[in-house]
């Protein structure tokens, strides 16, 4: 399992953001104008609940940055025990709590598990897109936000972004959050084909 973080360095409105890649493989393309995410598919109105963490981050103070989102990369070894399982999902819930947005790419065909799905069970919430079954490979990008409006518990709103996968495909876009309101596009099919070229040259 592959995690890449996207760390707040002060991003510009031209849509230029900076990346720390800590593996490569996952790309955030710049663009010359804000770029606009679309509407979440899934939303509720619910209260930051009281989760165990299960990771340990490192804050550089001096220079007050703070991680404001996170890529999950699914590996088969993530899918296979429900230990496993449950460890992943804690993770993600510890990251999403702490208000950081996760991205979930899971393309492991072996097992069918939905991790998001399992992520929602575990905050107490139900996407009724996932009924009457989950696809078993999906990519998702979730966070939690502040409506500023006296909407559910103190105005806060789970927001997700769902994409569930078809072999051949080509790979949606993902919002990466790294303020409120601002945010940049996970391109997973530029990733992908970039990754294909790169093993192809090697």
């Amino acid at each position: 399992m592959s995690t890449y973080d996207t760390r707040e360095s002060g991003p510009s409105r031209s849509g230029t953001a900076a990346v720390d890649e800590t593996g490569g493989g996952a790309a955030v393309a710049a663009r010359p104008a804000v770029w606009a995410p679309p509407q979440a598919t899934f939303e509720a109105a619910t209260a930051l609940p009281d989760q165990d963490e299960f990771a340990v981050l490192f804050y550089d103070s001096r220079r007050a940055r703070r991680l404001v989102t996170a890529v999950e990369i699914v590996s088969p070894a993530n899918k296979d025990r429900p230990d496993s399982r449950e460890l992943f999902v804690a993770r993600c819930a510890a990251l999403v709590q702490q208000r950081v947005s996760v991205a979930i790419v899971d393309l492991v065909t072996t097992r069918h598990f939905n991790l998001y799905d399992e992520l929602l069970e575990l905050l107490e919430l139900s996407d009724p897109a996932l009924t009457p079954g989950p696809s078993g490979i999906y990519a998702v990008s979730c966070r939690w936000t502040h409506s500023g409006e006296p909407i559910g518990p103190d105005g806060w709103r789970f927001r997700a972004w769902n994409h569930p996968l078809q072999v051949g495909q080509p790979l949606p876009e993902l919002p990466l959050w790294l303020t409120d309101d601002f945010a940049v596009p996970l391109e997973l099919e530029a990733s992908y084909e970039e990754t294909c070229r790169g093993l192809r040259q090697a």
